[in-house]
């Protein structure tokens, strides 16, 4: 009985960022690749459709910078520096393909940050978000980046994304189980390390 309860106890501790995401790859008939990436959070698809496609959401759960483009109504800059100037070499611009309100949001990256790593390769990948609702307040996420390309290029891409968007996706989930990141606190853990 004392082990189920110390079972029921370190259940309770885990932190909300460990909810689990799986993680698919697949290749299409033309030779190019798909990774998804799936994650069930405990929000509506209201709540979480604002949190995807929104600059106001993206700083609760994904980067301390979001913002449109001035003039372009479909286009947004992320960064990780906060106080990065629009149009700075260590932002991302990307552009909205579509928005199909609350169930699915597709972007494209068409600005990535100086240096990053096959750029002209991930310029012509689709990402894509699709919320299915499984409850009042529970909604499965589906993030999938289609057009890695075969070969290297799209091989060290999937190895970066694998990796980041299972990350992005447990903010995503932390946003709504411990609330929005405090992106300053973050900053200043960082610094001290």
């Amino acid at each position: 009985m004392r082990s189920l309860a110390v079972a029921i106890l370190l259940t309770l501790a885990a932190p909300a960022a460990a909810q689990q995401v799986e993680i698919e790859l697949s290749s299409q008939p033309d030779g190019t690749r798909s990774l998804a990436h799936e994650i069930v959070v405990p929000a509506s698809a209201d709540r979480v459709w604002a949190a995807l496609t929104t600059a106001e959401g993206w700083r609760t759960w994904a980067v301390p910078l979001a913002r449109e483009v001035r003039g372009s109504p479909d286009r947004f800059e992320t960064g990780y520096d906060p106080s990065a100037p629009p149009g700075a070499p260590s932002t991302i611009e990307q552009q909205w393909i579509e928005r199909l309100e609350p169930h699915t949001a597709a972007f494209r990256t068409t600005r990535t940050p100086r240096g990053f790593p096959q750029a002209d390769a991930f310029v012509r990948v689709v990402s894509r978000f699709t919320l299915t609702p499984l409850g009042e307040d529970v909604t499965r996420v589906r993030l999938e980046g289609s057009g890695y390309p075969a070969g290297q290029a799209g091989d060290v891409l999937i190895a970066f994304f694998r990796d980041g968007n299972h990350s992005t996706l447990q903010q995503l989930y932390a946003r709504f189980t411990t609330g929005p990141i405090d992106w300053s606190a973050q900053r200043s853990m960082q610094e001290e390390r």
